[in-house]
């Protein structure tokens, strides 16, 4: 949910250049609905604080990795996080390298 939500802000940001209409975005969102999505709830919370304090990582990243491994992840690809590491199930791929 927090990385639908992450997107929409990003997406349709008055700064981009290249921002798309709350429409197009909208519409985006909805279609990727068709995918599980992982409510970030108490569980999820309290796993993200783990995950940021064993990992140090920041909390919005941390949520998404809890969010991840919940879901039964094997794979997160992000840019944001260390190619390679392994958080709990979750092994970390940067699919830019």
């Amino acid at each position: 949910m927090q990385v639908l939500q992450e997107f929409y802000t990003q997406a349709t940001r008055p700064t981009r250049s290249d921002r798309l209409t709350h429409e197009i975005a909208a519409g985006l969102v909805t279609a990727w609905t068709r995918f599980r999505v992982q409510p970030v709830n108490l569980q999820i919370m309290a796993s993200a604080l783990e995950i940021a304090s064993t990992h140090g990582f920041s909390y919005w990243d941390s949520a998404v990795v809890a969010a991840a491994e919940a879901l039964g992840c094997e794979h997160l690809y992000t840019e944001d996080l260390s190619h390679g590491r392994q958080v709990g199930g979750v092994a970390i791929v940067n699919p830019f390298r």
